[in-house]
Order: structure tokens, then C-alpha cells, then sequence
């Protein structure tokens, strides 16, 4: 038996509370200060909001107002699950509290990109944490296929989790190895973050399939277009693998679970795809959110808002070729310069 923290109460912060109780850990489930209504719904009957379940019985949530109280330095671990939004607010609450060297597990995604590269959170994460706390917070992540809804109800769920540590790393997923969460080791933090967040990006590619599809003219054998899509998700994962290496992780993570297996299930439903669609329907970016998803989150879309300038210039001087990443280039120009969506078959798997 342990003890997790779980700093944030969001669905996926919340979802990783159900294989924890599962190895029959106590479990702290802290929210944000966007979560209060989250908070008091599972301290008054156990039931989380969003998630619609109930959570085990082993979970105590807690305000984030009380986390002085909570002492979340006698915690075997501690999972992050803010927003990307709220990473610096969580290194403020950790620096804040943290006494001794609990590892961190982040379930957050996303990128901290400069025109010099991309770092990745977890390396942003223990750098910060290092300079506020002088002692070093060992930082990992998880990576991989996993709807929150489904892991809340034990559906079997395979994912990666990365670290630079490989005894660390095995303990960690010795605590939450559930009989429905399948957890894989992988020392390629890199490569794992990077699939982890571009996913969304690319998603918006293999959207753009369904609304290219709905605009064409019709045929008469009803044939669909699962020939593009299928087209548009290979490419995805190929240009994973550029990202990957150029940005100093590896090809494996964009062949394994981290790439293909959270490319495939984001690519299924979601926002990603929704605003994809609405691409290939021919609306441009800015009418498409203003008009159809005002209000919603895309992932995918802030992405490339956020490293669109990196990614152009990591294009015009050589460090990624921009021949070899013509799906990026259609998604940014898209995204970030207001352009109509199209396709550059000819350039595709060049």
C-alpha cells in the first residue's frame, strides 16, 4: 500500500485515481482552483461531475486551498493532472510545498516551444522545480491511447510511461499496474511528450478527411474516402517520427503506443477532429472557430498556434525539412496564417 497525490480534478487526474485504488492505494485528489464544484461533488457523494461515476472509496478530495494540510511530501507520488494552462500554477503550488524529493507522474500534455526548439513539459517541470526547490524532483510522464471515461470504468487501457530513471520507472508503474491499466516502460521522455501533444496537432489532418469527403460530389457506388484518411494518418505518423528525432527523442515512440495507438483514438471523435473536418469542408481557421466551436478548446489548433513561428523557423534553417513535412506545413499555414486547407499529395512520403 502507498500513498498518490493527485493534483488536479479534471477527468484524467481524476481517472488515474481508479487503478491507484485498484492496488489499494490511499489516494489525496486535489483540485485546482477551477475544480471547487468537481471537489465538492465527490466530497458530498462520491460522484465526479464530468466522469459520471463514482469514485473509489480510497479517495479523499481535498480543496486546493488545503494543500498545506494535505503534506504532500510524505505522498509516494504524486500525478500531476492540470491543464497545459496550469502547469506553472501547479510548479507554484509544488515549490510551495514540496519538502523532499516525491517523483512526479504527468498525465498533463503539451509543449513549451522557443525559436531555438521545443522543450518538453516534464524537462520544463524538473528545471523550474529544481531552481525553486534546490534538490532535484524526479519528473515523468505518461504517454498512449487512454480515453478518461474508459479508464475510469476499468475498461483495459495500454499506455507508455517514460522517465530517465529506469528503477524509478519501474516502481512507479508497480504502483498503478492494474488488472485494466497496462502500463509499458520507455526511457524516450522526448519522443513519448512530443507524440503526446502532436497527436491533437495532426488530428486535424485526418479530420480534414471527413469533411473533404462530405463536400465532394457524390458518386454512384456511395464509395467513401477511408483510402485519404488512412493516407493522411500514415503521413501523420512519419512526420511524427521527423519530429521526434529532430527534437532529440526517437523514431520508436511514433511506431508504438505514444504515435500510432493516441494518433489513432484522437483521429476517432473528439475536438481535434471536429475542427479537421471544418477544414476540409473549406472553411478557413477563424470561421470555423467563430462560428462553429466559439467556446470549445482545440488542442491540436493551439498547438500550432503556440509553435507554428518554431516550427518555420526550424524549416528555413535545416534543423527539419519542410519537404519531408508537408501535412505540418498545410496544418500551420492553415492554423496560423488564415489559409484554405489543402492537401500537397505529390510531397507525401517523400
Amino acid at each position: 500500500m502507498a500513498r498518490i497525490v493527485i493534483l488536479g480534478a479534471g477527468v484524467m487526474g481524476s481517472a488515474m485515481a481508479v487503478p491507484s485504488a485498484a492496488k489499494l492505494h490511499d489516494i489525496d485528489l486535489i483540485g485546482t482552483h477551477l475544480d471547487d464544484a468537481i471537489i465538492r461533488s465527490v466530497q458530498g457523494n462520491s460522484v465526479h461531475p464530468k466522469l459520471n461515476i463514482k469514485l473509489p472509496s480510497r479517495v479523499k478530495a481535498s480543496f486546493w486551498t488545503d494543500l498545506p494540510a494535505v503534506d504532500i511530501s510524505d505522498a509516494d507520488l504524486i500525478i500531476l493532472g492540470v491543464s497545459s494552462a496550469g502547469v506553472q500554477w501547479a510548479i507554484d503550488r509544488l515549490a510551495e510545498t514540496l519538502k523532499r524529493p516525491v517523483p512526479v507522474l504527468m498525465i498533463t500534455k503539451g509543449l513549451s516551444p522557443h525559436l531555438k526548439g521545443i522543450d518538453t513539459l516534464p524537462h520544463l517541470v524538473s528545471r523550474h522545480l529544481r531552481e525553486r526547490l534546490r534538490f532535484d524532483v524526479p519528473v515523468l510522464a505518461v504517454g498512449g491511447p487512454c480515453i478518461a471515461g474508459e479508464l475510469a470504468a476499468e475498461r483495459d487501457t495500454m499506455v507508455v510511461i517514460t522517465g530517465h530513471d529506469d528503477v524509478l520507472l519501474h516502481r512507479v508503474i508497480g504502483l498503478l499496474d492494474a488488472p485494466f491499466y497496462h502500463a509499458r516502460a520507455s526511457s524516450d521522455v522526448t519522443g513519448v511528450e512530443i507524440c503526446a501533444a502532436f497527436k491533437n496537432f495532426f488530428a486535424l489532418g485526418v479530420g480534414w478527411a471527413a469533411g473533404h469527403f462530405e463536400q465532394a460530389d457524390p458518386v454512384s457506388n456511395n464509395a467513401k474516402m477511408f483510402n485519404l484518411a488512412s493516407g493522411l494518418f500514415t503521413q501523420s505518423v512519419r512526420e511524427l517520427q521527423l519530429l521526434s528525432v529532430a527534437l532529440g527523442g526517437t523514431s520508436k515512440s511514433a511506431e508504438g503506443l505514444p504515435g500510432v495507438g493516441d494518433l489513432y483514438v484522437t483521429s476517432l471523435a473528439g475536438r481535434n477532429s471536429r475542427m479537421g473536418r471544418l477544414l476540409g469542408l473549406g472553411h478557413s481557421y477563424a470561421d470555423a472557430k467563430v462560428h462553429h466551436m466559439l467556446g470549445d478548446t482545440v488542442e491540436g489548433a493551439e498547438l500550432a498556434l503556440a509553435v507554428g513561428p518554431t516550427l518555420e523557423a526550424m524549416w528555413a534553417d535545416g534543423r527539419l525539412n519542410p519537404q519531408a513535412m508537408p501535412l505540418a506545413r498545410a496544418i500551420v499555414d492553415a492554423i496560423c496564417h488564415g489559409a484554405i486547407m489543402k492537401i500537397d499529395w505529390a510531397k507525401f512520403m517523400l
